[in-house]
């Protein structure tokens, strides 16, 4: 079975470094998601800029710190400054300063401490380096060690998915940045907002903290950091394309400025565009020339993350032994215990690669993998997303505490006031009060009602309302769980709009919206309160049909495909809708999902290569795969 590609982006106006507009043409399909076997060019955009947070947080000169010899201090810069640019040496310094302790002051320590920190934190090991930070944090009596200690603590937090707690802490910090003067923290404290308001989708507060970042110190690797920031952002929400110039100067950039880990970060882009657009001998020409330079960073979220990308390129290219060699690597250097889109790519990958050999076994146990890291990464991005959300309205919330115990001061004020006042005078401010609290009322209600709003944008598609696909997946098991206790039967369906790449590139994403739209609304027409409809990405759909036989389930699929096609009598002339179906039971496939997954995948594929338009049922003569 081969990957199936998903629609390009179009570029759109964007800002340049200095702040101006670019106009080009948005991409309005943004909030598309992942099917089991298929990576959206969003999705594989996260995946190339999550691992670069880290390094965004290191200032471009040292700290300074209170000297008892020169030695010492040299050290301690020279060991900050090579954090990024050259991982050896700033190992072999940080050996030298670990052997002659003695020489340090005590906030040289607390210095080396936070160096300490942060080296583990690059290998990986999140829960000691925070410790060692948040010791940092408290001890130190150097206001500037403490704020960097403090946001890169905010850094590892998020890496070590305590996503609440991290934007907690990075508000906390926002808000002393007004008193911080140091041009360094303040450039650490913006570079992490700007990554993770960008990973959370808010790209302007992103883009506005990467240009205060320029505009504060427009020299040296200050430009490479703050430019990738905003090529980053521009990039995620499709606004522009890696081919335009301003690519290669952030490449330039990043280069002089010897960053390898920002000048690979914008290659990656360039990389990934090549992918999406088709071209993977383009991709791996560029991934190979600097691949070496990856390695000697010795960093495990970049190397897999560079493999995989390797790994997806030859795939594509159809070398699926190098596919191989570089997905089990990819999976190899990933951090333990934690999901991230380079791991579920090579698990996807080396499913795909078993099962076109014939290594079901393997093939099955690839797939759970997969499974559960997909999961476990669109679970972060949503708890993320959530936990953002949940910090904002906690910052209103305080707000609105404060505000309120102002008005009851004002109420006790005002009762002192109305005992000395005529009676008319009284009733005057009672209305006042009332006032107010229902003014309190009010905001306490929309601030609830927002609570809500967000619980349900968190599980439903946000172009056409039905389920994600996440929820889907997660509804679709329980209620197959619940038929195989109550012993009755169900079938999957997965549902495939025909040629919908064409509507979009012919016509527009627009018109590709109001499609989705329609062909959602016609199957609606045919569903029960029970079925569970979702959308798995892209122009995917897929129904669970609990309480059904095959022949039901094949007879509504039916019913299903002539709604789809009758969408076409409702939109232009010269615009032909049609879908292909894949069919599965459980009395074939078993009540477990994956399985059912499997075969009904298999029965799309079948309709797909048998001319398309056409319901197809899971061929009743392929392996079935034991679930271990």
């Amino acid at each position: 079975m081969s990957v199936r590609e998903e629609d390009g982006q179009d570029a759109g106006c964007g800002r340049r470094m200095d702040g101006k507009c670019i106009r080009s043409p948005r991409a309005t399909a943004q909030s598309r998601q992942l099917n089991p076997l298929r990576l959206t060019g969003k999705r594989r955009c996260l995946r190339l800029a999550g691992w670069i947070l880290l390094f965004l947080l290191l200032p471009g000169q040292a700290l300074a710190v209170p000297p008892t010899s020169d030695e010492p201090v040299q050290l301690l810069k020279q060991a900050d400054a090579l954090k990024t640019s050259n991982p050896a040496e700033f190992d072999a310094t940080m050996q030298r300063l670990v052997s002659e302790p003695a020489k340090l002051s005590s906030e040289q320590k607390l210095y080396l401490r936070y160096l300490q920190g942060f080296r583990l934190g690059y290998g990986g090991e999140y829960a000691a380096a925070i410790q060692s930070l948040n010791e940092v944090a408290r001890q130190s009596t150097n206001p500037v060690l403490r704020f960097r200690a403090g946001v890169t603590v905010v850094n590892l937090l998020e890496i070590g998915t305590r996503y609440e707690q991290a934007f907690s802490r990075l508000n906390d910090l926002l808000e002393q940045l007004p008193q911080v003067t140091d041009k360094d923290a303040r450039k650490q404290v913006m570079a992490i907002a700007s990554q993770l308001y960008g990973e959370v989708g808010q790209y302007d507060l992103s883009t506005t903290y990467a240009d205060r970042m320029l505009k504060e110190q427009p020299t040296g690797a200050n430009v490479c950091r703050a430019g990738m920031l905003i090529l980053q952002s521009l990039y995620k929400r499709g606004e522009m394309l890696p081919t335009n110039p301003r690519f290669q100067m952030g490449i330039e950039a990043c280069v002089a400025a010897k960053e390898p880990i920002f000048t690979n970060s914008v290659r990656s882009f360039v990389a990934d565009f090549y992918l999406q657009q088709g071209r993977p001998e383009a991709a791996i020409d560029l991934l190979q020339q600097n691949h070496a330079e990856v390695a000697a960073t010795h960093y495990p979220r970049l190397i897999s993350a560079w493999d995989s990308l390797l790994a997806e390129a030859y795939w594509k290219q159809g070398d699926a032994k190098r596919a191989q060699q570089f997905a089990e690597a990819a999976l190899k250097g990933s951090v333990k215990n934690e999901y991230t889109v380079p791991l579920s790519t090579a698990c996807r990958l080396l499913y795909l690669i078993a099962r076109k050999q014939g290594d079901m076994g393997a093939a099955l146990a690839y797939h759970e993998r997969y499974m559960a890291a997909d999961k476990g990464y669109l679970d972060g991005i949503s708890a993320k997303t959530l936990a953002y959300q949940i910090v904002k309205q906690q910052v209103l919330g305080k707000k609105l505490q404060v505000d309120t115990l102002n008005k009851q001061n004002q109420i006790l004020m005002l009762q002192e006031e109305l005992d000395e006042k005529a009676v008319e005078s009284r009733r005057l401010y009672i209305v006042a009060l009332m006032l107010a609290l229902g003014f309190i009322a009010l905001w306490t209600y929309r601030l609830k009602r927002s609570q809500l709003l967000f619980m349900t944008q968190a599980r439903c598609d946000s172009l056409t309302g039905i389920l994600n696909r996440q929820h889907f997946l997660s509804a679709a098991a329980q209620q197959l769980q619940h038929c195989r206790r109550s012993a009755v039967e169900a079938g999957l369906v997965l549902i495939d709009l025909d040629y919908f790449k064409q509507v979009n590139d012919v016509h527009g994403h627009a018109i590709g919206d109001d499609v989705l739209q329609r062909v959602v609304e016609a199957c609606r027409d045919h569903l029960r309160s029970t079925d569970i409809f979702g959308r798995l990405g892209g122009e995917e759909f897929g129904i669970l049909f609990p309480e059904c036989a095959l022949g039901q389930v094949i007879a509504r699929a039916e019913q299903l495909r002539l709604a789809i096609v009758s969408v076409s009598d409702d939109i232009a002339a010269d615009i032909l809708i049609s879908a292909s179906f894949g069919v599965a039971t459980t009395t074939r496939s078993g009540y477990a999902l994956q399985q059912l997954l499997l075969h009904v995948d298999d029965a799309l594929y079948r309709s797909k290569r048998e001319g398309r338009n056409r319901v197809s049922v899971a061929d009743a003569s392929q392996p079935t795969l034991r679930m271990v």
